[in-house]
């Protein structure tokens, strides 16, 4: 029977899911299905984390990767910890080095935007301190599936497609083993295509058998080191070798009666903290949907604004987390919300193409995780005979000296993935995250919002059409966002596009815990071929 795996002409609607002895949700059925597999044979909310991230670079190959960073928010025994495994520019890596070869700007793909990748050291992190099943058995899913294929979904056809014809332009033999390992019959797979990667397969069993220790230290390092010094990269051995993923305390502000976490710079979480700090400041609006409309985009303008001048690696921010989240600062800022829509700028804080799981257990447990290479594959590149596609992350450097952001040797840089939780009175209410670059803060702040103000449960606050602020008073919705709002945004200064595909506006998860029975409700993300499952 033929069909368009793309084409629905009618709307779907989804309940939201239930559970009581643990759940999985993330954005590929097959990964879900790996995570619930792992919670049945005993393992818990960290393990089945692990399991599904680590299948998820096999099934969701166009957003993630083995090469890929990771950030993690884990509750456990009643407390959050809070995960960085982000990596650093190489040593080799400068300003100067990259003017040296007429650079104005990091590029985008081939080896040179390549930092350390995190992901790895992150599984083998998590595991080592919460996990309860043997680390090996936690990848063995993700490699059956990377060596007896798997049948391409519908939306990760659409970017695989996507990213075929952007690396097309590129006739550098850096790219060539991208096309061997993800296009070996000239094109990118369609839906319902079977896709495995024997190499892919081999890499995540060293990985297994070493805890992480062959791509970091053993034959997976020096496979990357070979490849970055062929092909003009600046990545070494050593920069892996000396690589560790930081442990940190998550940073929270209160919204709603509610504590709403994000792991504290150099990722971006601070932005949604921000937007819901000055949100909190303003008085009310019930009943009143076009102002509060209004009020959540422009709390987001101004946030970013903030983010972009002053987020970078921690220990180098001129302004602290502190300073960035103080109240009187929120409250100054939440000042400058208007009637109209306005062109925003940074304040002075200073006084005197992603992939996203949420997992729970019948203990309590809850992860809120968080994976990526950046845009798409990332950078193109490929280590042959490893199926390891290597993120871009070091695009967002700045190759302008006093630009917060700038590129340094060992420095992090601004990070876009950030993995968010909700607690309650000290207590677990759940992980949510919304994947997609720069649309992620503000994902994140449509679905609190929705859920904590709108009282919307998580499953409808991830159906709302969303709306994407992009630049100046320029404000991106969805197709199916409804007009009367979208005329009235307009009528407030507002610049309204509508876009027709939906892909570029977050796939998000939630999964939420009653308080008095443990019973667990989930939501997965419309926009992509997402699947939440319960036990």
């Amino acid at each position: 029977m033929q069909n368009d795996a793309l084409f629905y002409p009618s709307a779907s609607r989804r309940m939201a899911t239930f559970g009581k002895r643990g759940m999985v949700a993330t954005s590929q059925p097959l990964a879900a299905q790996v995570g619930i597999n792992i919670l049945q044979q005993g393992g818990n909310a960290i393990d089945a984390a692990i399991a599904t991230a680590a299948a998820l670079t096999v099934v969701e190959p166009t957003s993630n990767g083995i090469g890929s960073d990771a950030f993690a928010i884990v509750w456990v025994d009643g407390r959050l910890h809070g995960l960085n495994a982000s990596g650093p520019a190489p040593q080799a890596a400068s300003i100067d080095a990259f003017k040296s070869l007429g650079l104005d700007a990091v590029p985008n793909h081939g080896m040179l935007p390549v930092t350390v990748p995190g992901a790895p050291a992150a599984w083998a992190a998590l595991s080592e301190r919460f996990g309860t099943l043997p680390f090996a058995q936690l990848l063995a899913p993700a490699i059956a599936l990377a060596e007896e294929g798997f049948a391409v979904t519908p939306v990760i056809h659409q970017m695989w497609q996507h990213a075929f014809h952007n690396y097309a332009t590129y006739s550098d033999a850096t790219f060539k083993p991208w096309f061997d390992t993800f296009a070996p019959n000239g094109r990118a797979p369609h839906p319902g295509e079977l896709w495995s990667s024997p190499d892919h397969a081999k890499s995540l069993k060293v990985i297994a058998d070493t805890k992480a220790d062959a791509f970091y230290k053993g034959e997976l390092a020096d496979a990357i080191d070979t490849f970055s010094r062929e092909h003009g990269g600046l990545l070494r051995k050593e920069d892996l070798a000396s690589y560790q993923p930081e442990w940190v305390d998550p940073i929270s502000v209160r919204y709603k009666g509610h504590d709403i976490w994000e792991i504290p710079p150099n990722g971006s979480g601070m932005i949604v903290l921000q937007a819901l700090g000055m949100l909190e400041h303003l008085e009310a609006c019930p009943g009143d949907t076009i102002e509060t409309l209004h009020r959540r985009i422009e709390a987001t303008k101004l946030a970013y604004m903030d983010g972009f001048k002053h987020i970078t690696e921690r220990a180098e921010m001129a302004p602290s987390t502190e300073q960035m989240l103080d109240n009187g600062y929120l409250k100054a800022r939440a000042a400058l919300i208007g009637e109209q829509a306005v062109d925003p700028a940074h304040g002075n804080p200073l006084q005197g193409g992603t992939v996203y799981l949420a997992t729970a257990d019948n203990d309590g447990n809850m992860v809120s995780f968080i994976q990526s290479n950046f845009e798409g594959f990332g950078s193109g590149v490929v280590v042959p005979g490893t199926g390891i596609s290597l993120q871009n992350r070091g695009w967002s450097f700045s190759l302008d000296p006093q630009h917060a952001n700038a590129l340094a040797p060992g420095k992090r840089t601004y990070h876009t993935i950030i993995p968010g939780f909700i607690t309650k009175d000290n207590q677990a209410v759940g992980p949510f995250g919304v994947m997609g670059g720069y649309m992620q803060p503000q994902g994140q702040l449509q679905v609190v919002t929705a859920m904590l103000e709108d009282h919307l449960n998580p499953q409808a606050a991830l159906d709302m059409p969303r709306w994407k602020w992009t630049k100046g008073k320029t404000v991106e919705v969805e197709a199916d966002f409804p007009n009367h709002l979208a005329l009235a945004l307009a009528r407030r200064g507002h610049h309204i596009v509508k876009v027709a595909d939906s892909i570029s506006f977050g796939r998000g998860q939630i999964i939420i815990r009653d308080p008095d029975t443990g019973v667990l409700q989930g939501g997965t993300e419309p926009r992509t071929d997402g699947a939440v499952l319960p036990l």
